[in-house]
């Protein structure tokens, strides 16, 4: 009969409706993924691409970081850490390199041998990440809260010794892993303890 809807007719309110609870459930789906990414993002890992050859051979131009945003909240940075912060000289870059001097240290560079003074007690350091030899001469003196960083390809790498010490509010994070290139993945890359790199000297 003509009052009777076809069945093409019948199915339009179906496929809307459909329709609807399709976007519904695509809309509460993208809006959990920002719930569990952001704030994971934000607070506690973020990614590094790195930029430059001045972490050669620990890092490769283009490497592709994951940072640990969250263990330097509870504990102090390490001499050996390899860390992302924002330039001191300019803040809206971020660089990578390691950290070397620790607060209330004395940092000497003679040539290409970097000794620590701190308590009276003399340290240097046996760095086999860096890549070759470089020379570099100086003393800087940290205050508190005050790092010291290089880059483990010396003879190619602005750091402290250009532009002096890194406050450390400016650390954003520590390096925890590296996923490209997929050959170099790897877990904690860089990471050296201190007592690894510290001989003590008897004075």
């Amino acid at each position: 009969m003509s009052g009777e809807p076809t069945p093409q007719e019948s199915k339009q309110p179906k496929a809307k409706k459909s329709f609807a609870r399709e976007a519904i459930d695509l809309a509460r789906f993208v809006l959990i993924i920002l719930a569990i990414v952001v704030p994971i993002r934000v607070f506690i890992a973020q990614p590094f691409i790195v930029n430059g050859e001045s972490m050669v051979p620990t890092f490769e131009n283009g490497d592709y970081l994951i940072i640990d945003e969250v263990t330097y909240r509870t504990t102090e940075p390490e001499r050996g850490d390899v860390i992302v912060f924002r330039n001191p000289t300019k803040t809206s870059q971020f660089l990578i390199k390691r950290i070397i001097g620790l607060p209330g240290e004395t940092v000497r560079i003679n040539g290409d041998v970097v000794t620590i003074e701190h308590n009276g007690q003399e340290i240097t350091l046996d760095e086999e990440y860096t890549n070759g030899a470089f020379s570099s001469y100086g003393s800087w003196d940290l205050g508190e809260g005050e790092y010291f960083a290089m880059g483990d390809n010396r003879a190619r790498s602005l750091d402290s010794r250009s532009w002096g010490t890194l406050p450390g509010e400016l650390i954003v994070g520590k390096t925890l892993l590296r996923i490209f290139p997929i050959t170099h993945l790897a877990w904690k890359p860089g990471e050296v303890e201190a007592e690894e790199i510290e001989t003590f000297n008897n004075r």
